[in-house]
Order: structure tokens, then sequence, then C-alpha cells
């Protein structure tokens, strides 16, 4: 039974997604498209590349996660590096770590390229902050002159992985100008929409599952100072697209996984809080079975 995919971003709280992939494993769906933002872009390259969820838990539970935090070597006082690298790299940490353990990740299962999996078995979003505009990668590679299928994936889950100031954004070469691309989360947290056509038709089945309360259950957010401000500037822009997008008829599709404390960027994880994350997609999984059923009048592919 063939099924689509979509992950939704979230930062470190990206293991949960783990746990329910394991349990929609378990029920006997297979993947045959997935697609995700952010943290949910790693899952789903890494879901696309063959990686079963007992997997991809055990790669990042054998992982120090705070060697992905990879600082710029300075001989200035590491505070004063450190705001001197976010004025002019725009990111506090480089990225390229992360970048590196992809590639290391997807090549154990020959991947390097898109040229390497069917098409559009992996679709990946970013956000184009210089033309201010949504990315879908390989999709719209050959806007900027790129050829899609030799592109790397390992890149492509960087670009969307840039959570702003956080991580350096990906800087594309394009003619002679830079183009600045970021975190796809910013444009589009959760693109459950990569997989319905103009008429928003189905190929197959969808199950999204995603790093949040329903939308009718989502926290308000408190305004009283420039910082929760810019929080809920940044909160809105993450999820408003999507929010309007998901209708009630999409919701009965998505797997919720509410926040459990973990921020997005508390990369200090002890093995217990790793499994608790794990276990809490897993039951929220299991908690969306209860009620969903598998549509025969799709076609299996």
């Amino acid at each position: 039974m063939y099924i689509d995919g979509v992950f939704s971003g979230g930062g470190i709280r990206g293991i949960a997604l783990i746990g329910a992939i394991e349990e929609i494993e378990k029920r006997g769906y297979q993947f045959a498209r997935v697609a995700g933002a952010s943290a949910g872009a790693i899952i789903a390259a890494l879901t696309a590349a063959g990686y079963k969820s007992k997997e991809i838990f055990t790669l990042i539970d054998d992982m120090d996660l705070t060697m992905l935090l990879d600082e710029r070597k300075s001989f200035l006082p590491f505070s004063l590096t450190k705001w001197v690298a976010l004025y002019w790299t725009l990111g506090l940490y480089k990225g390229d770590a992360l970048e590196e353990w992809l590639e290391e990740m997807l090549a154990r299962k020959g991947l390097r390229t898109f040229s390497d999996l069917p098409h559009q078995k992996l679709r990946i979003v970013a956000s184009d902050i210089t033309n201010g505009r949504l990315m879908v990668i390989p999709d719209d590679l050959n806007q900027y002159g790129l050829d899609p299928k030799s592109f790397s994936i390992a890149r492509a889950v960087r670009m969307s992985c840039s959570i702003p100031y956080f991580f350096e954004p990906v800087r594309l070469k394009v003619d002679r100008e830079t183009i600045i691309i970021v975190d796809g989360g910013v444009l589009s947290n959760f693109p459950i929409w990569l997989f319905e056509n103009e008429h928003n038709q189905r190929e197959r089945p969808i199950i999204g599952i995603k790093l949040s309360p329903k939308t009718d259950e989502m926290p308000k957010n408190k305004i009283e100072n420039a910082i929760q401000l810019f929080k809920a500037l940044f909160e809105t822009m993450k999820d408003a697209h999507d929010a309007r997008h998901i209708s009630s008829k999409q919701e009965k599709d998505i797997i919720f996984i509410p926040s459990t404390g973990v921020f997005a960027t508390e990369f200090a994880l002890t093995d217990e809080m790793k499994q608790e994350l794990f276990e809490q997609g897993r039951e929220c999984a299991i908690k969306f079975f209860n009620s969903w059923k598998y549509d025969r009048r799709f076609k299996v592919l």
C-alpha cells in the first residue's frame, strides 16, 4: 500500500517524525514519494534513500548532535566572534557539518544527486529571500541555471535547513548574482500542497506529519515587547500559509505532534530526551491510525 509522505520542519524536534514513521511502516504502508521542509527535509531525504525508521533513529541516537554546530574559528574572543560572524556571515554556525554528515549517510545508500532517485521521489522546500519566493528542489533549479539531475541532495537539504541567524544561509552563484537561500520553513513549513494538482486532486493517499497542534488548538502569540514581536512575526511567516491551505478534509490525513517543550535549536539532547521525542511521535501516530483508513479508490502503483 503506497502513500505520499509530507514532513514538517521543527528543528531538533524532528526526531518525533521518526517515531511516527515507524508506526506508518508497522501498518504496512510504503512511501512512493516524500517531501519536507527544514528538519522534515532531512527525514524525507533519508527515507527516500531507503533508510527505515529504526535505522534513522539509530543514526541520530548514536550522534552527539552538538557536532553539527560548527563555529567559525577566529583569534577574537568567542563572544565577540559570535556577533561578528552573525553580522557578516548571517549565521552563528556554518552548516557545513550538517551537509557533510548528510552526504555520508546518503552515500551509504548509493545516493549523491537527484539523478540517483526516481523522478519526483523527493522534493524539498527552501526560501529564496533574494528574489522573495518559495523554491521547490529539484523542480525549480532550472530557473537558476542549475541542472536538477546533477544537484547534490545533501546540498538541497542543507538549503532547506538554514534556520535564519542560526545556520548560515546558502549562497547560490547564478550568473554574476549571489542568491541567498534560507530555511524552507520560513515560507512553507509543511508543504502538503506539493502532492496535489491544480484541481486539488491526489494521485494516491497522503499522510502528513506536522510538528504542531491542530490549527484550532494553536496557542495565541503573546506580544508585549520587541522580542515577542519578532517571535510572533517568524511563527506567522512559518505557519500562516500552510494553515490556510489545510482544510478540514486534509486534517484527517495529518498526524499532529504537539510541542513537548523542546526548543527547535536545542541540540544538546540527552539520549533520554531523544527517546521521549521518538515515543511521542509514535504515540501520536497510533492515535491517528485509530480513525484513519487507506482509501482504496486510489491507484496502487
